[in-house]
């Protein structure tokens, strides 16, 4: 098995050479807009994210701002990410921290977990870029390196088996640094032998978007980021199903993203 030292020593080479250091979330110790970066990467390249990161953090540059933003607001400065859900578990997640903890982010892994739409990931991330921690976490990029340093080859890998190599492997002076390390050359290596993450017991295929509910929600919070509308105004200006287009609205609704006033629907 490869030695700490020869893996450390690998991930740090690459980083020091070709490392994404300023990215503007690794640019900041601020919890806040770490917390931000992380929602926004969930499941959205880097390159999409950049921009959005930028001007939703001028409109929001506080918790604070974001907490006493209408979710609108927040859907409306969304846009383009996709995955709207995630704007809604933020807002929640600023409601918490200014109602509950003053507007400062907890310091804590098992706080953070605590809060609306933080997993032991996001809350990993924070403890790890913002205060330095050395807390065991994994994503698809971490889970790359580790399964073609440890595994390779091997099939049905669980993370239940990953996660004791991460705890002993992390650099515990330099937590920070040495995760944002393992992603950039977890990136690096999906694109030069590929996407290894295939091979754990995690790996699941992502359905296709034409068609699917992500489709029609991702439409409808945007027509009505224009101003409300109706049903049938939606019907007619996005050409999508319209079982669908009703079977979301009611979810939406339901969800608390949308409110209805007799026929017509608007963002919260």
């Amino acid at each position: 098995m490869i030695s700490n030292r020869k893996f450390h020593s690998t991930v740090y080479r690459y980083y020091n050479k070709h490392g994404r250091h300023h990215l503007p979330w690794r640019t900041t110790y601020d919890p806040y807009p770490i917390l931000v970066s992380e929602i926004m990467l969930q499941q959205t390249q880097v390159d999409r994210v950049i921009p959005k990161y930028i001007t939703f953090l001028v409109q929001f540059p506080t918790i604070e701002t974001l907490a006493h933003a209408s979710l609108g607001e927040v859907l409306r400065a969304w846009q383009g990410l996709g995955y709207n859900r995630r704007a809604k578990m933020l807002h929640d997640c600023a409601q918490s921290v200014v109602t509950d903890w003053g507007g400062i982010l907890p310091r804590s892994f098992e706080e953070l977990k605590k809060l609306p739409g933080i997993g032991p990931y996001t809350a990993g991330a924070v403890m790890s870029f913002a205060y330095n921690q050395p807390v065991t976490m994994i994503e698809t990029n971490i889970r790359t390196v580790y399964l073609h340093h440890f595994f390779p080859d091997v099939h049905g890998i669980h993370d239940d088996e990953l996660l004791p190599l991460i705890t002993r492997t992390v650099d515990r002076e330099h937590p920070r640094r040495w995760y944002a390390a393992l992603m950039d050359y977890g990136t690096f290596l999906k694109k030069t032998v590929g996407n290894i993450s295939r091979t754990s017991a995690h790996h699941t295929q992502q359905t296709t978007f034409k068609g699917s509910n992500r489709e029609v929600r991702g439409a409808i919070i945007r027509h009505l980021s224009s101003g409300p509308a109706t049903q049938l105004q939606m019907e007619k200006t996005t050409g999508l199903n319209k079982e669908k287009i009703i079977e979301q609205l009611h979810a939406l609704t339901n969800e608390g993203m949308l409110s209805k006033k007799r026929s017509t629907y608007a963002l919260k």
